[in-house]
């Protein structure tokens, strides 16, 4: 357990945490000179499993704040991640300015447990302690530490330490264990140093995962224009003990093999690359603090403490925290807000967030990150705000399943995950249970048609582990919108066999990701309620028909295109050749090209599959090393520049590939133009 002191400069926290643990935590020379705390202290306190007691093994680390109201940005930095706070009163003095400051804070920062210590109490008769514990009891009404025990000790006597002592070790032993598994290590650096044999040393309470020995960790945010820098792993201390590995709510000390100690900021953060991120515009719900004088508003200069770091910037109010329209934060009322920073820093979901004025003064507010990578469009939309209320959930999977109900365009799922701070390797798991919240919570009064397609979710895999989702209510809606689309361009050009996917993305859903799209074919396709042939899509009753004409004409055409190979043939070409009318020839290829037995790469210029096919395979090959640029796919097809350029285009109409820039990319998910024994059926597929 992690116990964060807190209290007015002066009021005994130091020597209340030497008595306790008999570490001084007053490290400089300049605390000891001032004789008050500048920097973080830590300190550590055991107790060995009692068997017959029935008492496991404890161990707490102490994190000694300054109470100076100048430091209270330091302080702040050593509350991120305490699990208990132990809030100290001075008997003599009574509760000060900084007393109520820290108590603002550990409520802003969302600490439940807390213990209150009356301090000095040598200093103090009877009466003065009854009306300090009458003090302490006001104080702290309405907060998280009402009712919390109040402990009368002096540390230089010894009074009231065991008993002190005794309480904190068993609220250690009923804390329960921290969930660590699929979560991705984070650590927020409060301190770094270096130490001779063992190199740079960061330290700082462990707010996700595990790590071990050997560990790869990036240090965020990296500077503008750099990629992150990273360290390896070569020794830990967890609880102030050697270690092989460190977990989630313990104090750890890490020493860093590839950083130097002046690469490293107080502030930063040592995460694994799989959770990587950082951002310059975080989306919260925040609690305006009760005893604000005036109301928050939009544009109001703010200081941002997240972890260990402190940045300036300002705020935006979305909407009140029950998605209803809101222009200002009214004292002790919560919102939904965006953070516009002024520099990026290292956030994820779930961390604490807490807001001073623009003097740093005072707290105004503090609140929890929903979406540590905002959007700066449609913020304040309804849609947005029940995406920011889904977000609010208390775990992962929960908060993944809200957003697929209500998310029309389905989520991205590596986006997300990084930004809930789970690791590569619980992805696949937060995906499957998210996916059974989803179909559980499907509506009830859907329509027979649509509980048919809505079974399940459907998930896009990427690279690295699921890429995108889309909410079973939404791929019912989206397939019977597509469907609804293609019937109508079936009406509108029966002549044709129907649109490439590209073209009927752009007609029903042109906002949706292309892998999530073609996933919906698949599945339509898969269904039997739409079919691909060659690169056009149309319902199972629609197609382009030939008449006995154009048969004969199809015969005489199609040794001089499969002759032409790569070069393709010109319609005009080919009715020369063939001694037929060029406008009949047109109409016969138009209406092959349909029905994806030939394929017009430009208007007239027509191409046999096989040929097709033999150019995707190139053009795979290529790609499949990085970037396809015209003059690797001329150089590699043999083709003149002009032509290569054709072709590639084609390919990136049809969906093989998709242009970036002046390169091609290809598309990992697309499967046109296979060249094997299924052919029309993958292409289908």
């Amino acid at each position: 357990m992690i116990v964060g002191t807190a209290g007015h400069i002066d009021h005994g926290k130091t020597t209340l945490v030497k008595a306790l643990t008999g570490v001084d935590t007053d490290r400089l020379p300049e605390e000891k000179r001032r004789g008050i705390s500048i920097a973080l202290g830590y300190a550590y306190l055991d107790a060995a499993a009692d068997a017959a007691a029935g008492k496991r093994a404890a161990r707490i680390g102490f994190v000694d704040v300054p109470g100076h109201e100048r430091l209270v940005h330091t302080m702040l930095s050593g509350a991120t991640g305490i699990d208990h706070a132990l809030l100290l009163v001075a008997a003599d003095d009574g509760v000060m300015p900084q007393t109520r400051e820290h108590l603002a804070l550990l409520s802003l920062l969302g600490i439940a447990g807390g213990t209150v210590a009356l301090t000095k109490c040598d200093r103090a008769d009877a009466l003065t302690r009854a009306q300090r514990h009458e003090e302490i009891r006001a104080l702290v009404a309405g907060t998280p530490l009402e009712g919390a025990p109040v402990f009368d000790v002096a540390a230089t006597s010894g009074e009231g330490v065991r008993e002190l002592r005794d309480h904190l070790l068993a609220q250690a032993r009923a804390l329960p264990p921290r969930e660590v598994a699929g979560q991705g290590f984070r650590l927020a650096v409060d301190r770094v140093f270096s130490l001779a044999g063992v190199g740079t040393v960061c330290t700082g309470t462990a707010q996700a995962g595990e790590v071990a020995i050997g560990d790869e960790l990036l240090l965020l945010p990296p500077a503008p224009g750099q990629a992150p820098r990273r360290g390896r792993v070569r020794s830990l201390h967890a609880q102030n003990a050697a270690a092989e590995r460190a977990a989630a709510g313990q104090r750890v000390a890490i020493g860093l093999a590839g950083l130097e100690k002046d690469e490293v900021e107080r502030g930063q953060w040592l995460a694994a690359p799989d959770v990587a991120l950082w951002t310059e515009r975080l989306d919260a719900r925040v609690r305006l603090w009760p005893e604000e004088a005036k109301a928050l508003r939009s544009g109001t200069a703010v200081h941002v403490h997240v972890g260990a770091e402190q940045v300036t910037g300002s705020i935006a109010v979305l909407g009140g925290a029950d998605g209803g329209v809101l222009d200002a934060i009214e004292p002790g009322a919560e919102a939904f807000v965006q953070l516009v920073l002024h520099r990026r820093i290292g956030a994820w979901a779930g961390d604490r967030v807490v807001l001073r004025d623009a003097s740093a003064t005072r707290a105004l507010a503090g609140g929890t990150v929903l979406d540590p990578q905002a959007p700066a469009r449609y913020r304040r939309t309804a849609q947005r705000l029940a995406e920011l209320a889904a977000l609010t959930a208390p775990a992962p999977a929960l908060r993944l399943a809200g957003l697929l109900d209500r998310a029309p365009m389905g989520v991205d799922l590596a986006r997300f995950a990084a930004g809930q701070g789970v690791a590569m390797h619980g992805r696949a798991a937060l995906v499957e249970a998210a996916g059974g919240l989803a179909d559980a919570g499907a509506s009830a009064s859907a329509s027979a048609s649509a509980k048919e397609t809505s079974a399940a979710i459907a998930v896009v895999a990427g690279v690295d582990g699921p890429g995108w989702a889309l909410g079973a209510a939404r791929v019912a809606q989206w397939q019977y919108t597509a469907l609804e689309r293609l019937q109508r361009y079936h009406q509108e050009w029966p002549d044709e066999l129907g649109p490439d996917l590209a073209r009927w993305r752009r007609l029903a859903a042109p906002r949706m990701s292309e892998p999530l799209w073609r996933a919906l074919v698949r599945r339509m396709a898969a269904a039997g309620r739409v079919k691909i042939t060659g690169a056009a899509a149309h319902l199972p009753a629609h197609g382009a028909q030939l008449s006995a004409l154009d048969e004969r004409l199809a015969q005489t055409l199609l040794p001089a295109l499969l002759t032409a190979g790569f070069e393709g043939a010109w319609a005009r070409d080919l009715a020369r050749a063939s001694g037929e009318p060029e406008a009949l020839v047109r109409t016969t290829l138009a209406r092959l090209s349909q029905r994806g037995e030939l394929f017009q790469v430009v208007k007239d210029l027509y191409y046999a599959p096989p040929a097709v096919q033999a150019l995707a395979r190139i053009a795979r090959e290529s790609a499949a090393a990085g970037d396809l640029r015209a003059a690797d796919f001329r150089d590699r097809s043999g083709l003149g520049r002009k032509r290569a350029i054709q072709v590639l285009e084609f390919f990136d109409k049809v969906g093989l590939l998709r242009r970036v820039g002046d390169a091609h990319k290809l598309r990992a998910d697309c499967r046109l133009f296979i060249d094997d024994a299924d052919g029309d059926a993958a292409r289908a597929a």
